[in-house]
């Protein structure tokens, strides 16, 4: 079943497609066949303009589960017996310091709707009734609509496709090898041990999902991981993590 069959979504498809098309249009005289391409670019740069002052907030959520660590440990020897009663005080703990254990997860869920509309736009080839002409845009030779796994199911991969797409996952992935050397999380005691293991892996499952998108929403995902990166490194410093 399709989503986006339904009226609100169909419409809100229509919205941003037209959005794109018009941006791209704008774009074509100074960056020619890659405009479409730069207009994804653009997107993605002024969603995360906008996200900044939830990056401020995570990196101040972050700081702050740092400073109350110790706290937490004490929380978790006294109430280690009592579960229900150790998660009410370790809420309570949060609640009291104005923080969110779920802080860190607000960047990746408030960019969700803009990646599955991305994913949406460039995998319609009729959109509000008309022909969808984002898709005859490439990168390079390789359509916008193209996924590299897709097109490995359809027998059409070429040797562009995968330079393209490979080079977007290796860019990925290495931001993600620097993220999680410099820039390693805040410790929660109170969060089981495998989670210590768990995060260090989601960091690197945007290189995997890049693979299954659309190149556009490929594109989106590149220049987000490395906004990510870049305003973190800038935040970690303003808001540095007790040693």
């Amino acid at each position: 079943m399709d989503l986006f069959a339904f009226p609100p979504l169909a419409l809100l498809l229509d919205l941003a497609t037209r959005a794109l098309l018009a941006l791209t249009s704008l774009l074509e005289p100074l960056t020619a066949g890659l405009a479409a391409a730069v207009a994804v670019v653009l997107v993605t740069l002024v969603v995360r303009v906008a996200l900044i002052p939830v990056g401020v907030s995570q990196a101040r959520a972050e700081q702050t589960r740092a400073r109350l660590a110790p706290r937490l440990r004490a929380l978790q020897e006294r109430w280690r017996k009592n579960p229900e009663r150790l998660q009410r005080e370790t809420m309570q703990l949060y609640g009291d310091e104005g923080a969110s254990p779920f802080a860190g997860c607000l960047p990746v869920l408030a960019q969700a709707p803009v990646v599955g509309l991305l994913y949406a736009v460039f995998l319609h080839p009729q959109v509000g009734g008309h022909v969808n002409t984002l898709l005859e845009h490439d990168v390079f030779g390789v359509p916008l609509g193209r996924s590299l796994v897709g097109a490995l199911s359809a027998g059409t991969v070429d040797a562009a496709t995968f330079a393209v797409f490979a080079t977007l996952v290796v860019v990925i992935a290495g931001m993600a090898e620097i993220t999680r050397r410099l820039l390693r999380p805040a410790v929660d005691p109170s969060a089981p041990a495998w989670t210590t293991g768990m995060l260090g892996i989601l960091q690197f499952t945007t290189a995997g999902v890049a693979l299954f998108v659309p190149l556009a929403a490929a594109l989106y995902l590149t220049v987000t991981t490395a906004w990510t990166l870049g305003q973190r490194l800038l935040l970690r410093r303003r808001y540095p993590l007790p040693r």
